[in-house]
């Protein structure tokens, strides 16, 4: 799955609050300098990475297919991923409100590293989540 058209309608069956992107915004960000996309049955990640940092741009795991390790997986691949390209550090940012997103994350080994106020709107704070790239992963 790389057709940014592919990429907007599962977006957009994820996500209405922020709201999904669109096929022209996943073309312009796949086209920029860093981005890289990963995939599995079902799900995508779309990041980027400059100058030894890595930002996790979006996740999106089909509504009927969640729950079965694709937003796991992708995320454990995505740190891999940046580790290989030499980068000490990851950032992201998810809604406040999605619990399980912030689960997720966490059990990866990421942490709240901030919050930004009304990010998704009036009634919707972003939390800044910061993965450490250079501590050894576990099992390493």
């Amino acid at each position: 799955m790389t057709d940014p058209a592919a990429l907007a309608a599962l977006h957009a069956r994820c996500f209405t609050v922020p709201r999904p992107w669109t096929a022209a915004e996943f073309a312009d960000l796949l086209a920029g300098q860093g981005a890289f996309l990963l995939t599995r049955s079902g799900g995508f990640l779309l990041g980027r990475a400059l100058a030894g940092e890595a930002e996790l741009l979006t996740l999106a795991v089909d509504p009927g297919r969640r729950r079965l390790g694709t937003g796991r997986a992708l995320v454990d691949e995505f740190a891999a991923f940046a580790r290989g390209m030499g980068v000490r550090s990851a950032f992201l940012e998810v809604a406040a409100g999605n619990v399980a997103a912030r689960a997720l994350y966490a059990a990866g080994g990421w942490l709240e590293a901030g919050r930004r106020r009304r990010y998704y709107g009036p009634a919707e704070d972003a939390i800044v989540m910061r993965l450490d790239l250079t501590v050894p992963q576990e099992g390493s």
